[in-house]
């Protein structure tokens, strides 16, 4: 766990290229956000579902509001993933995200900063890359023969590719566990097989990053742009033109809906049998 891979890698392959390949992976990264984009106009409509929000506003948000709300949406929906309700689904998301993040950063810190046995990388720098894509591989494969073949959940078996849909998380399975892979058989002494879980590992990073196009991966930087929209259309009363929440218990609210009492009480008679239907497990 505190063996650098790439400092090994360098009497191989030069540090030059390696960086280079890393250069490339940053710029496919780009251009598939970008293609995506472009091709779903995703960008387009956030700023028109945002400027016809302005317009319809009931009051004006101040800049210290949107601050506060940036503030929490950067803690809840960003640093937490608290849009997921079910704990293991949430559990399992936080894994998988900051495995990614620690795996990615240390990745090209160790590739730039320390890629040859010259320089020696620091413990805590390489023991961060190997804990970085194993929490990865924990909540990614929690995810894939747990969750995602959970009736409520989706309900696939975990042989069942569906398509696109899933190049994204087994990129980020295959990238994660070729390279712990990899760095085990290195410190091993493996030869071929040391070779071998390299190139799958260049190649699972390579379709990983150069499939941003058709992946979910670019999704990630309209998440959080999305959730602060919504924070601000609750804020300044538009609510993107979804129903007020009402409090039933009011008496200006009955005044206004007579028959709610109706629907009111521990078992109202009025609301069916779906009532008393299992609470949703699912995410």
């Amino acid at each position: 766990m505190i063996h650098n891979p790439f400092a090994e890698l360098s009497m191989l392959i030069s540090p030059a290229v390696m960086q280079a390949y890393v250069v490339l992976m940053i710029i496919l990264v780009a251009g598939g956000t970008i293609l995506d984009m472009l091709h779903k106009r995703s960008a387009e409509y956030f700023f028109a579902n945002a400027k016809k929000a302005q317009a319809g506003a009931k009051r004006e948000v101040t800049s210290a509001e949107k601050i506060g709300l940036a503030v929490q949406t950067v803690a809840n929906e960003v640093l937490t993933s608290s849009e997921f309700c079910n704990v293991n689904r949430r559990i399992s998301h936080l894994f998988t995200m900051y495995g990614f993040i620690i795996f990615v950063v240390t990745s090209a810190i160790l590739i730039f900063a320390y890629p040859t046995p010259d320089v020696a990388a620091p413990v805590m720098l390489t023991f961060l890359w190997h804990l970085g894509a194993l929490s990865l591989c924990v909540g990614g494969y929690w995810f894939w023969f747990s969750i995602r073949v959970d009736v409520a959940a989706e309900g696939k078996n975990w042989y069942q590719i569906s398509g696109r849909g899933d190049i994204f998380i087994l990129g980020l399975l295959s990238t994660a566990t070729f390279g712990l892979l990899w760095s085990f058989a290195q410190q091993a002494g493996a030869g071929v097989l040391t070779n071998l879980l390299f190139a799958l590992f260049v190649i699972s990073a390579t379709v990983l990053f150069g499939t941003v196009y058709w992946s979910k991966l670019a999704h990630m930087f309209f998440k959080p742009a999305a959730a602060f929209q919504k924070k601000v259309t609750k804020a300044d009363g538009t609510r993107e033109n979804l129903p007020a929440e009402y409090d039933p218990s009011d008496p200006a609210v009955h005044e206004r809906f007579p028959d709610i009492k109706e629907y009111m009480g521990s078992n109202p008679p009025n609301m069916g049998l779906g009532i008393s239907r299992e609470a949703p497990r699912h995410y």
